[in-house]
């Protein structure tokens, strides 16, 4: 927050140091994808710079938004979204092998993104209605268990490993952050680890082959694992240093593969090195301690709750790329927020941040006046 004579009240409340922080950020994935396109503007910076401004806008409208009427259309809005994921299996557009959109004519609606934000607030606002004394109790997992799961596997058949991941995360970590007893989670990851066999065998074969190169990405360097040690060669061809900007071979020459999309960070740190690649992840850090801080310091409990699941949801987002491109983690297609090209990372990591800054703006109302 800020406070000037000049500037407008609504706009002095607004947590400027976040507000430099994301735009750090989207300026290097701008940068890079001007880079990536050899020195041009398009097809992708040009594009992704329009598509931050107009979301970023969306997310400063959202932090608006009373949060007694979030409370009160979160649920109304969960189950729209389930209808949209039922709608998905019925009517999907098919790309890529995947049916996860809805063809609207002049978009392409991926409603699972909408489910990343809207599972956290659902389950913080059935943890926020349900007595204290009962969290700890049957009644308090098993309906948010279900909560959870439904989207989940709905999201899973489409087949989206990743999206449906991130949604089970977001969840668990609200679950985790409302007070459930260690042991369930405990119980759920040995079930989790004792099924994975079947886990195995019921995934769909590019699943599985993502699986196997990841364990052994040499085994098939021209094929499955392609995408893995072109990342890994850019990554290491950068050194400390960086070959400098708009000198990266292997974007460039087409050497690496999505290196405008899922493999962005790779081509990031090939021109700006290992010093590039850190800085990019304290930024990212420092807006996830940003969030986990709303949701200390934030005076209800279903602004606790939501900022919790809501600043994983995007730290999982980072985390989950930046382990794939550095082969610590098999492929599963999450993109680099605010940094790769695309308007679905960016419209999910923004409607969180918007929310978070409405529960940052309101726990600071609260405590001046009190």
């Amino acid at each position: 927050m800020i406070s000037s004579a000049i500037i407008p009240q609504p706009l002095a409340r607004l947590p400027w140091r976040l507000i430099l922080l994301v735009a750090i950020i989207c300026t290097i994935g701008i940068v890079t994808l001007f880079s990536a396109a050899g020195g041009s503007w398009s097809p992708w910076a040009i594009k992704q710079a329009i598509t931050i401004l107009a979301f970023f806008a969306l997310a400063v409208a959202i932090s608006y938004i009373p949060e007694n009427f979030i409370k009160q259309v979160t649920f109304p809005t969960y189950v729209f979204i389930l209808l949209l994921l039922i709608a998905v299996e019925m009517v999907g557009f098919v790309g890529k092998g995947a049916q996860r959109w809805i063809d609207l004519g002049f978009i392409r609606l991926q409603p699972s993104e909408f489910m990343k934000p809207a599972v956290c607030l659902m389950l913080a606002r059935f943890y926020d209605l349900l007595p204290i004394a009962d969290v700890r109790r049957w009644r308090g997992l098993w309906p948010a268990a279900l909560l959870v799961l439904l989207p989940w596997g709905m999201i899973l058949v489409q087949p989206d490993l990743g999206t449906a991941t991130m949604v089970l995360v977001g969840g668990l970590t609200v679950m985790f952050v409302a007070g459930l007893p260690m042991w369930y989670f405990l119980a759920g990851a040995g079930a989790l680890a004792a099924a994975l066999p079947v886990v195995y065998a019921m995934m769909h074969e590019y699943q599985r082959k993502r699986v196997l190169i990841f364990l052994e990405p040499e085994a098939d360097p021209l094929g499955a694992g392609y995408h893995i040690s072109q990342s890994k060669i850019a990554i290491g061809s950068g050194g400390v240093w960086g070959k400098g900007y708009l000198n990266g071979s292997q974007s460039h020459l087409q050497y690496l593969p999505e290196g405008h999309t899922d493999f962005v960070f790779a081509a990031f740190v090939e021109e700006w090195g290992l010093i590039g690649g850190v800085l990019l992840i304290l930024a990212f850090a420092m807006v996830v301690r940003w969030g986990m801080r709303v949701s200390q310091k934030s005076k209800t409990r279903f602004a606790q709750l939501s900022a919790a699941g809501l600043s994983m949801t995007i730290f999982f987002y980072v985390t989950v790329n930046l382990m794939m491109v550095m082969g610590l983690a098999p492929v599963v297609g999450i993109p680099l927020p605010l940094v790769s090209f695309g308007g679905s990372a960016v419209m999910t990591v923004m409607i969180c941040l918007g929310l978070l800054m409405g529960f940052e703006r309101r726990s600071r109302t609260r405590s001046t006046l009190s």
